[in-house]
């Protein structure tokens, strides 16, 4: 409604204007024929004259009217150089921030909401390089202001940013068109106040910023690499460190297009997912399900049979599980592919030298043009006092238990808290999680996460949220986490076992990183570009060491893109793109997500429409027993664009791939709904979430004039 009020008062006020023919009065000619006027108005009301000047040509500016540059014109005429720069100056940024401020009101949410996917590429790129492009802009007077004006609105750029710039940028332009103003006497039209010349000179302006940019850039890199001495040739045409998802694909890629690559891992080749993650995660998990289904085989028509569980075989079965995905990930397949795999510890030495140290203890020395730091991440331990004074668990150890603990406390509330602490209650153990936040999975929107929530209480894990870890206290064989509840009060939570699951950081130490200037601040993860370049252009990231997403499929993704920069970005470079990124949580019910939730589009103010179609009402799904869950879309309003979809219940993590796919190219909910899906399947829970969106959107009009000719027709 406000903005209705405001958009026709602006209506009006520019109707006012039109109606007065005050726009009519601004003319060369007119300027011309009352400049002696003007002077003399001036010499004897100079205050009076400035403020009126200087509010008509804030107005004008800010309602993008024309004749900005007659104006400018007008100051040079009345106020000479100086003085009329001035006002000029000040006037026009404070019309162009104001005209971008009305464009930010009554269009942003408009644009954003039905552009989405462009306007996020949009605020990336302003956040890193806006100023530069603006000042660019800014130089070159051909190019209309006001448009400037009106799409800066729409981005995220800072009022003060843009007020600074286009007080800097417009600042030669301006000085350029006032001197002009001085000899308007001598001027014929405005057209002889820019010379192809001119134009030409204020163009190459313009670039200058962007040259400017990119040369600051080289010169970055240039000093960066300056200490350092360049071999000559290299030993290898790209030196990988770390071999599991992100190591391993930027090896492969590199050996597919023959290029002489070099793998070094000082542990277990397939890295974290294999050995310590997703595998023997997913494999505990099967485990564990069964038992469950076990304990409710009468809901089948079967005897429920409680599971006597052997934990020590379940042990057994997941390194069974790894020994036979292994071979996938071994030194012997990818020394078939032709990578060098070298076992034992890298320590970078130059940009372009790396000290390699053999398990055997051999110390090694090789070069390589470019090189790809996918070291990982690994458990992060809080500093809890009296931790440690137990033996506790993290995701990296915890596949070396022979015995299921009687009582397993979980803290941290994210999706590996959430996988493991309903695993090992179906296995027996008594859970409790600890979260601080108000639910589990606080990343997806609260009707998964309480859907989650729910099954977990149904089941027994004891959920204490909104519960702050404060300490460890132990007593003999006795031990309890004393955490602060939600009223403030301690309580104490004894245990058996401890997890701590509550976040990974990146692997930065041992790798040389420190002595190259690489180590970014504390906490966070190592610093790239979009075409994940360090600080060093040769030496490139990916994984967990980078983020923002940790998962195994991310690591993929980036592994792609450093390895192909790194071989081939002299030619073509690709930005990494996580817009159609998909994940999933593996518990039971499962929660998987691509693209926005219902809270990431109301903290970013993105209009939408949300479609929600649940599963218990889907014949595979009661045929199976697995009638609980639900599908979610959110669209744009009014049209079958999807923005992001939710996905709870059985099977989502593989479910989410037909939307991957979907938005990917751009594909709505028509073209989903018009898709012939197997019947009976748990993928049609994706085509009747698509029917319910074209039956909220059923043209009535059109249906009640069909029933007429229907009823005709009888």
């Amino acid at each position: 409604m406000k903005k209705l009020v405001f958009l026709s008062f602006l209506v009006l006020l520019v109707l006012l204007i039109w109606q007065l023919g005050w726009l009519d009065a601004l003319t060369f000619e007119n300027l011309k024929r009352q400049q002696a006027e003007l002077l003399a108005w001036r010499d004897a009301q100079p205050l009076l004259v400035s403020g009126f000047y200087l509010l008509v040509y804030v107005g004008i500016t800010a309602l993008s009217l024309p004749g900005a540059a007659l104006m400018t014109l007008a100051g040079g005429a009345i106020f000479g150089l100086g003085w009329g720069l001035l006002l000029v100056s000040f006037a026009s940024t404070l019309g162009a921030t104001l005209a971008m401020l009305v464009s930010r009101f009554l269009l942003r949410d408009w644009v954003k909401t039905r552009f989405s996917k462009t306007m996020q590429k949009l605020d990336a790129g302003i956040e890193r390089e806006g100023a530069f492009y603006l000042f660019a802009l800014r130089l070159v007077p051909a190019f209309p202001f006001f448009v400037i004006n009106l799409v800066m609105g729409l981005t995220r750029m800072k009022v003060w940013t843009f007020w600074w710039v286009s007080q800097l940028g417009m600042l030669l332009g301006t000085a350029v068109y006032v001197n002009a103003g001085t000899q308007l006497a001598q001027l014929q039209s405005p057209a002889d106040i820019l010379s192809i010349q001119l134009l030409g000179a204020f163009a190459l302006l313009g670039v200058f910023p962007l040259l400017a940019r990119k040369g600051l850039s080289v010169f970055k890199s240039r000093q960066a690499l300056g200490r350092w001495k360049k071999p000559q040739h290299f030993d290898a045409n790209l030196l990988v460190i770390g071999a599991g998802s992100g190591g391993l694909v930027s090896a492969y890629i590199a050996a597919a297009v023959k290029a002489r690559v070099i793998l070094v891992e000082k542990h277990q080749m397939g890295g974290d997912c294999l050995n310590t993650g997703c595998v023997p995660s997913k494999a505990l998990i099967r485990s564990a399900r069964l038992a469950h289904e076990m304990r409710h085989a009468d809901h089948f028509g079967l005897e429920k049979q409680p599971p006597e569980v052997d934990f020590a075989a379940v042990m057994d079965r997941i390194h069974s599980v790894i020994k036979a995905i292994e071979p996938h990930d071994s030194v012997e397949r990818f020394t078939g592919l032709g990578v060098d795999v070298r076992q034992g510890t890298a320590r970078l030495l130059s940009p372009w030298e790396v000290e390699i140290t053999l398990n055997t203890g051999e110390i090694q020395r090789v070069t390589a043009r470019s090189i790809v730091l996918a070291t990982g991440a690994e458990p992060l331990v809080p500093d809890l006092p009296g931790l440690e004074q137990v033996d506790y668990l993290t995701s990296d150890n915890l596949w070396q238990l022979r015995e299921r603990p009687e009582r397993l406390l979980v803290l941290g509330g994210g999706p590996i808290g959430c996988e493991l602490a309903q695993a090992f209650q179906r296995l027996g153990s008594q859970v409790t999680q600890v979260e601080r936040g108000a639910r589990i999975l606080p990343r997806e929107d609260q009707d998964a996460s309480q859907l989650v929530m729910q099954y977990f209480r149904d089941e027994g894990v004891d959920l204490r949220l909104e519960h702050q870890a404060l300490r460890i206290e132990v007593d003999g064989k006795q031990r309890w986490l004393v955490a602060s509840d939600k009223a403030g009060e301690e309580v104490q939570l004894p245990f058996d076992r401890l997890l701590v699951a509550v976040g990974r950081k990146p692997r930065l130490t041992g790798y040389g990183l420190e002595e190259l200037g690489l180590l970014p601040d504390s906490g966070k993860t190592l610093d790239t570009n979009t075409y994940l370049q360090t600080l060093y252009p040769n030496i490139y990231a990916c994984g967990d060491l980078v983020g923002p997403y940790q998962f195994t499929h991310a690591a993929s993704h980036q592994a792609w893109h450093a390895s192909v920069n790194a071989l081939f970005g002299q030619f073509k470079r690709f930005a990494v793109d996580y817009s159609f990124l998909p994940w999933a949580t593996f518990t039971d019910p499962e929660v998987a997500r691509v693209g926005l939730n219902e809270q990431d589009a109301r903290e970013q103010g993105i209009q939408y429409e949300a479609t929600t179609y649940g599963i218990d009402d889907l014949d595979r799904a009661l045929a199976d027993g697995q009638a609980y869950g639900f599908v979610k879309v959110l669209t744009v309003p009014g049209k079958d664009k999807i923005l992001g979809v939710t996905l709870v219940g059985p099977h989502a993590g593989d479910l989410i791939a037909e939307f991957v796919l979907a938005m990917k190219h751009g594909l709505g909910m028509n073209q989903l709904l018009g898709t012939i899906h197997i019947y009976p399947t748990m993928t049609e829970a994706n085509k009747f979430a698509a029917g319910h969106w074209k039956k909220a959107h059923a043209p009535e009009g059109v249906l009640r004039w069909l029933k007429k000719y229907h009823q005709w027709r009888l």
